[in-house]
């Protein structure tokens, strides 16, 4: 053994480590994330979803959930370093009990309808395509009145929380909260442009917590359909906070991508690893030295600093989320895009 080596196994046991023997892991030229491109067809997983309802009530699981596990990151129930995602399944007559933490969370509809979600007294019933976001530390329950199954993407910043440990929760007394406002009254309050004056609502995320599907399909296409398409990203459009004009959500960013068919992107990438679910159309990515087929309803994610081009082989519309939000406050977002070569 060198003195290096013998130095640094004798001062291992005062908890000393030497800076030198790990600077370069610590502080790599780039980002080397463990996490790697990965896709979750949907009529591969939507069998054993449902197989999940027959073993186990949504009351007995609290919220039945398979957690869709980034293949580089075994046993840490993360789609990315910074992200987790899962896809959610409430049968007819189900109630998923309501509880509160610390995390945030989004929903996005992928399947079914006559399911509903209430966030501290409010409730909003759920379609295909909708975005609703569970701000940090609200009540929040789930249930299912219509006929049919359905199934939404969940998305959380938990591990964001884990690596603060900041992370509670606490069970409400009942499976159910009791409604205090009327459908649709947040977003008579904040989301038609106007807002109540000298009225504080309370929370860092959007006070309006359901952004219909068709709503944001109407905005994307008349975007798309004045031009403006970027060479990678074709049409993006983010889910804004009606009060401050900025992300939805503070953790996770979150938003619409409409590629034209035909659309060929250029490559791109960012630091902040993204999620994408397919609302519609079909088409291809390519990351790295990756490249798989994407259609209606399957999901996939692109690491940090993962070189990305998107392919559309029809009209087809995303939704993403990543931590976009926290990078840019931090200031660590990175992001470069460019003509092929």
């Amino acid at each position: 053994m060198n003195d290096r080596a013998a130095f640094a196994t004798r001062i291992a046991g005062r908890h000393l480590r030497p800076l030198w023997d790990v600077l370069d892991d610590l502080v790599p030229p780039s980002p080397r994330p463990a996490a790697t491109a990965a896709i979750w067809r949907y009529d591969e997983v939507r069998p054993v979803l449902m197989e999940s309802g027959e073993l186990i009530t949504a009351m007995e699981a609290v919220r039945r959930v398979l957690i869709l596990e980034n293949p580089g990151l075994p046993g840490s129930s993360r789609v990315s370093g910074a992200l987790y995602a899962g896809l959610q399944l409430i049968l007819p007559g189900e109630v998923a009990p309501s509880h509160r933490h610390t995390q945030s969370a989004l929903r996005f509809v992928v399947e079914g309808r006559g399911a509903y979600t209430s966030v501290d007294g409010e409730r909003a019933t759920m379609a295909p395509g909708d975005f609703l976001v569970t701000p940090s530390w609200t009540w929040h329950d789930h249930g299912n009145d219509g006929d049919e199954p359905v199934i939404w993407l969940d998305g959380l910043d938990i591990p964001i929380v884990a690596l603060h440990d900041a992370q509670f929760a606490e069970r409400y007394p009942a499976p159910v909260q009791p409604l205090a406002r009327p459908e649709g009254d947040s977003g008579a309050r904040w989301g038609s442009n106007m807002a109540l004056l000298d009225r504080d609502h309370g929370t860092r995320a959007s006070p309006v917590f359901s952004y219909p599907y068709a709503r944001s399909r109407a905005a994307l296409a008349a975007v798309g359909a004045g031009g403006g398409i970027d060479a990678a990203h074709g049409v993006r459009m983010r889910y804004v906070n009606p009060v401050t004009g900025g992300w939805a959500m503070p953790t996770l960013g979150t938003w619409l991508q409409w590629l034209p068919a035909g659309f060929r992107g250029v490559p791109a990438r960012s630091t902040d690893a993204t999620v994408f679910c397919c609302a519609e159309g079909r088409g291809r990515a390519r990351v790295g030295e990756d490249a798989f087929e994407w259609g209606p309803r399957d999901v996939f994610v692109v690491p940090s600093w993962q070189a990305r081009s998107l392919e559309a082989h029809e009209e087809s519309v995303l939704f993403c989320y990543s931590d976009r939000p926290v990078q840019e406050v931090l200031g660590l977002l990175r992001e470069e895009s460019g003509e092929r070569g």
